[in-house]
């Protein structure tokens, strides 16, 4: 017993030093209003701050850092103390100028978290806001004498993952979103990334070590699905993941400028928010309002100007190898604004002519198109060397066989409007010199749309598409095609991050492999599968589907075959969302399959509501629209290059009344690689209760309008 007793006498102290050793416990907790998720927060004995998140009881982000590195060493994630928290929480309706419904609920509970450096007196304060379907959280610097003008090099923000989860992914890149999704393991990335960037298709500025882009899906098969992105993207480079230490330590990875810095900031701003959207059903992820909530509301308080639409283009003829090309001459030696276009020899091959243009005004007006994309009309397309000249094009002189006058005056009579280009090869600079006139320009011959494009490498030279500086040209450009009442659709530009909810003229973005490179052979079957759950995530997607004619080596030796069926490519107009929609096949092959172009024609771009019926990322995805104000309903369903038999309840119907479903089908012998262009069209009536169970071929899908009976 004596002996004993000396042994505990010893052991006592050293447990108590063991246990003073240990992290606290968290500091403060939060709950999403429906009870699903917990998020937790506190700080280390260090000062540093940590947090983390659970979903159901499982972990979702383990422990976690917050925080900064200022340059040019000032470690701005320790030492703090906590000052003050506050819980607030909001529940209210908001209503988009358009979407994917008419009303959004924006339900969360909010924490904010003020902090103080001991040392240097400095402040950052983290506001968390929780909602059922995710975290949003940002971090806000408070003007302070301290903290005036300064400059990042780094956030440290944390997403420890558990266990080693399924991710479909891109390479980290500051120019380009370009690349074919991988799926793999997390662990796998690291042994799978550089032979991905040997991507012939796009240009590359790759960041040092192992990085991915976000929005980054991640499932743990059976389990949970996870995606990683940010919302509110302003005055702040876009953020990319770092893979650390353990197969899945995620950590921000900031685009920085070619000098390193990460961003110039001023006291009073603040970050974007980072997202984690989380569910146990993929259906739930697809269906998440969370980033848009996170976005400020409207900025225009007139927004009637703004308005979705169906467009077609002088655009694919490009793709396709056919002869067409965005120049008017084959002269090399152009100088903008020194050179007399009417005196150099036309190469006969110029796509924008306006005997052409003319065609697809009158197709539009046949089939009901609000509009006509003209690419290749202005001075400069002879010389579009991207990463030598810094002014490359003017945006308000066409060449000498596009007669703008004319055409505004003839689509005009048709009731079709005409969508302006400006590929600027980013000459970022130069096209915001331009921009005031090339509006006003756009103005005076009654353009409402314009398309923006970005190849190339970024001059000023020291910036990238997704460092800061492009993030507020971006912004800047549909700030000023505003107060013009013009629409915008970017294309080469960062991932949207939910800004069309604060820039709804804003309309849509590329930002991801689209169907131009079907063209290249680029594209595989699970890309559609893939992209809802990916860079849809941040907003709506210039696609450019509808692509009709399967057999694309009919137009050069180096075009292979479409990689989906017909089917498929009508599903596309409501899986890969947007309020703007190209029917991008030339349209003597519209004219060539009457009955499928049918549903193209119907399809709406505008939406009351939206149910997601199947989802599995990188498999398939089926979605059920009601058109904004009607009562029409439009299904697409999408797989990859398995075939199946979607199951597709229609239980969103009214009660008591009668429908006729028109169905799209893919053919009985359907199939993307050998016979892509059989399709079966059926009608039938139809009813709430009833279940459709349609076919999909590999590489398939189905489009299905329903209509009231009457």
């Amino acid at each position: 017993m004596d002996r004993l007793l000396c042994f505990s006498r010893r052991l006592l102290p050293a447990c108590a030093a063991f246990l003073l050793a240990l992290p606290p416990a968290w500091g403060e907790t939060l709950s999403s209003p429906g009870g699903d998720l917990e998020l937790g927060f506190r700080l280390s004995p260090e000062g540093m701050p940590f947090y983390s998140l659970r979903y159901k009881g499982q972990a979702v982000v383990e422990e976690s850092r917050l925080g900064f590195v200022l340059l040019p060493d000032v470690a701005f994630d320790r030492g703090f103390s906590v000052e003050e928290v506050r819980f607030a929480a909001r529940d209210t309706v908001w209503e988009p100028v358009w979407g994917q419904w008419r009303e959004i609920r924006d339900c969360h509970r909010e924490m904010c978290v003020r902090l103080r450096q001991a040392e240097s007196g400095r402040r950052l304060v983290v506001r968390f806001r929780l909602f059922d379907d995710g975290l949003g959280f940002r971090y806000e610097f408070p003007a302070q004498e301290g903290l005036r003008h300064f400059m990042l090099g780094e956030e440290v923000t944390e997403f420890r993952l558990p266990g080693d989860p399924v991710a479909f992914w891109l390479p980290g890149d500051y120019d380009t979103n370009e690349y074919p999704t991988t799926t793999s393991r997390l662990s796998e990335v690291a042994g799978l990334i550089e032979g991905v960037r040997e991507e012939p298709l796009a240009v590359k500025s790759a960041p040092p070590g192992t990085v991915v882009q976000t929005p980054l899906m991640l499932e743990w098969p059976g389990r949970l699905y996870v995606n990683i992105h940010e919302a509110a993207l302003l005055d702040y480079p876009a953020m990319q993941l770092d893979l650390g230490g353990r197969p899945s330590d995620l950590s921000a990875h900031l685009v920085p400028d070619k000098n390193g810095v990460r961003a110039y900031l001023q006291g009073g701003c603040v970050s974007p928010w980072r997202t984690v959207v989380v569910s146990d059903d993929a259906r739930d992820i697809l269906a998440s309002t969370l980033i848009l909530n996170l976005n400020e509301p409207c900025r225009w308080e007139d927004t009637s100007w703004i308005r979705p639409m169906k467009y077609v283009g002088v655009w694919w003829e490009y793709f396709t190898g056919q002869g067409s090309t965005w120049a008017y001459s084959d002269e090399r030696d152009i100088r903008i604004g020194q050179t007399d276009y009417r005196q150099l020899p036309p190469n006969g091959r110029h796509g924008a002519n306006t005997a052409h243009v003319k065609e697809y005004i009158d197709f539009a007006a046949r089939h009901g198109f609000d509009a006509v994309l003209v690419e290749g009309w202005n001075e400069g397309w002879e010389d579009n060397r991207a990463y030598l000249k810094e002014r490359i094009f003017s945006f308000t002189r066409p060449y000498p066989d596009f007669d703008v006058e004319e055409l505004s005056r003839y689509a005009a009579g048709k009731g079709v409007e005409l969508i302006m280009h400006h590929e600027t090869m980013s000459s970022a600079a130069d096209y915001e010199r331009q921009l005031p006139e090339a509006l006003r320009f756009m103005r005076r011959y009654g353009y409402d749309v314009v398309k923006t494009g970005y190849v190339g490498g970024v001059i000023p030279r020291s910036e990238y598409h997704d460092g800061q500086w492009m993030v507020n040209h971006y912004a800047r450009v549909a700030e000023m095609a505003a107060r013009h009442r013009v629409m915008v659709d970017s294309h080469e530009a960062v991932r949207p991050t939910g800004l069309c909810r604060t820039y709804p003229n804003w309309l849509a973005q590329e930002s991801a492999r689209g169907t131009e490179f079907e063209s290249f052979q680029g594209i595989r079957p699970d890309h559609a599968a893939i992209l809802p759950f990916t860079r849809l995530m941040g907003g709506p997607m210039d696609y450019t589907p509808g692509i009709f004619e399967g057999d694309l080596s009919q137009y050069g030796p180096n075009k292979g075959r479409r990689s989906s069926t017909l089917a498929k490519q009508l599903a596309l107009y409501v899986t890969m969302y947007s309020p703007l929609q190209m029917a991008a096949d030339l349209w003597q092959n519209y004219e060539k399959w009457p009955d499928p172009f049918q549903f193209i024609k119907d399809v709406a771009v505008d939406w009351d509501d939206t149910r997601i019926l199947e989802a599995e990322p990188g498999d398939y995805v089926t979605i059920a629209r009601k058109e904004k104000g009607r009562e029409r309903w439009f299904i697409g369903g999408v797989t990859d290059e398995q075939g199946r038999t979607a199951c597709i309840p229609l239980s969103f119907l009214p009660e008591g009344r009668a429908f006729v479903a028109t169905i799209y089908a893919d053919g009985p012998r359907a199939h993307w690689q050998d016979n892509p262009q059989d399709i079966a069209i059926s009608t039938r009536e139809v009813s709430r209760g009833d279940v459709l169970r349609l076919r999909l071929a590999p590489g398939g899908g189905v489009a299905v309008s329903i209509l009231p009976a009457e």
